[in-house]
């Protein structure tokens, strides 16, 4: 709804005694470098990738590819949003522009469940990776991972840049001795990333069929996911028009081969059937070289931890400022999440961001990770929908990025989304429903009869000038 896109001076008469904004002080290297370190692809290599080769064995390359080729769709439709939307808002405020006040309130929802559970379940895996150096408890390193990540936020978003681009560099690298030393202790032919070898008390051999890819696209499309934060970004971003499309897509294309290339790798130099099948990829590094480069590998995969909670405490800080700033909260909350530090980060988004994360780091998040999962599929199915709705009235004029073959790729993608939330378990979708139900009531009796004070969503008045 057009009535939505306001500028962001209009938007925070209250809660500020002058507009706050973010600055634009990065380009498409600097948003593609903290973009990568979201997606984390070392981190998904030797934490999810495992869990693929369990169950699909040899297939696994053949589905993250896949995977990777259904996220195209995904990709196009951030790329053509974030251009046509540039908000940090990300998801709720291009949601709340093209699809309604309501339905952005429930992307938003959506995206602060993955806002406050998320980063401390990634973060508590760092103790493994560790533990070829010292053995600590997965809680206490959980929580310190989050505290540095949180004192690492609130600097300016330039440095954070240069720092998460480091630690990039350092997984990129572990990724990279894993597919030399793989290519190199090759032992299987091509044609086994096209058949499903799996180790049990007979292995077996058989051709992929699409049931079995099926099986773990749900995770695939998870792996290469992560280019969301691009948008997230995109205050940020110098001539966000051009360059939020260029970096979400060359994240998608970088992180599909730094994840693809040492599968492929690990999955034809695998000594047997059941290495490959446990996915202890330390192991078979050790295996292939000494148990020296093992530990650097790990060491390297305990910093893209460390990394990837950088950039999602930045990028989760962004979208609770701009709820303020779009007045979700009652006025002193929204007084307070609006506030920028000397670094011209909002300091107190990011705190509220990342304290209460290092303190779930004790909480068993089992089922609230499920129900990320479910929110995170809901999200995306709200892009989706929005992306139909993009180039309605005004929308379709703006300046904007453009996806090929609309509207034929947001339906693909709606399919996809749904085929992925019909499969959750019955548990974690009433629970989401559940917090959809009251965040739905928040709306009605809260936001909804102060419609001309409340949920003022805005984009930033030098885009819409664009």
């Amino acid at each position: 709804m057009t009535d939505t896109l306001r500028p962001v001076e209009t938007g925070l008469p209250e809660a500020t005694d002058s507009p706050q904004k973010l600055k634009r002080s990065i380009g498409v290297v600097g948003g593609t470098l903290l973009t990568l370190s979201c997606v984390t692809p070392a981190s998904t290599l030797f934490v999810i990738v495992p869990d693929l080769f369990s169950s699909l064995g040899t297939a696994t390359a053949l589905c993250l590819a896949i995977g990777a080729l259904l996220c195209i769709p995904v990709a196009f439709c951030y790329s053509e949003l974030g251009t046509l939307v540039p908000s940090a808002g990300g998801e709720y405020a291009i949601v709340s522009t093209l699809a309604g006040r309501l339905a952005g309130w429930l992307a938003f929802v959506m995206s602060l469940l993955v806002v406050m559970i998320v980063p401390p379940v990634i973060a508590m895996g760092t103790a493994d990776y560790l533990a070829p150096v010292v053995h600590l408890d997965p809680s206490w390193t959980g929580a310190g991972v989050m505290i540095a990540a949180t004192l690492a936020g609130l600097l300016d978003l330039r440095a954070n840049a240069w720092i998460t681009g480091i630690f990039l560099v350092l997984e990129v690298v572990a990724a990279g001795v894993v597919a030399l030393l793989g290519f190199a202790h090759a032992h299987r032919g091509v044609g086994a990333l096209t058949s499903f070898q799996i180790a049990g008390e007979h292995a077996h051999v058989n051709p992929v069929t699409a049931m079995m890819v099926l099986s773990g696209l749900a995770i695939a499309l998870f792996a290469t996911q992560g280019f969301s934060t691009a948008v997230y970004l995109s205050e940020e971003l110098e001539d966000p028009r051009r360059n939020v499309a260029r970096t979400v897509l060359a994240t998608l294309a970088i992180s599909s081969v730094v994840i693809l290339v040492p599968v492929t790798a690990i999955t034809l130099g695998a000594g047997d059937l059941k290495s490959l099948t446990a996915g202890n990829i330390s192991s078979m590094v050790i295996a292939w070289s000494n148990s020296a480069v093992g530990t650097f590998v790990s060491l390297c995969v305990a910093l893209a931890i460390i990394n990837a909670g950088i950039v999602m405490v930045i990028q989760n800080s962004r979208v609770l400022f701009a709820s303020a700033r779009d007045k979700a909260w009652p006025s002193p909350v929204n007084n307070a999440l609006a506030k920028l530090g000397r670094f011209g980060s909002p300091w107190v988004a990011t705190l509220v961001v990342g304290v209460p994360g290092a303190f779930l780091c004790f909480v068993n998040l089992d089922t609230l990770y499920g129900v990320t999962g479910v929110a995170v599929t809901a999200l995306y199915l709200l892009v989706a929908v929005a992306a139909l709705l993009a180039r309605r009235g005004g929308h379709g004029t703006r300046k904007a990025w453009r996806m090929p073959l609309w509207p034929a790729m947001p339906v693909l993608l709606i399919a996809i989304l749904v085929y992925i939330l019909v499969e959750q378990e019955v548990s974690y979708l009433i629970w989401t429903g559940g917090i959809t139900v009251v965040a739905t009531l928040y709306w009605a009796f809260y936001l909804r009869p102060r419609q001309e004070t409340r949920w003022l969503v805005s984009i930033p008045e030098d885009a819409q000038e664009a």
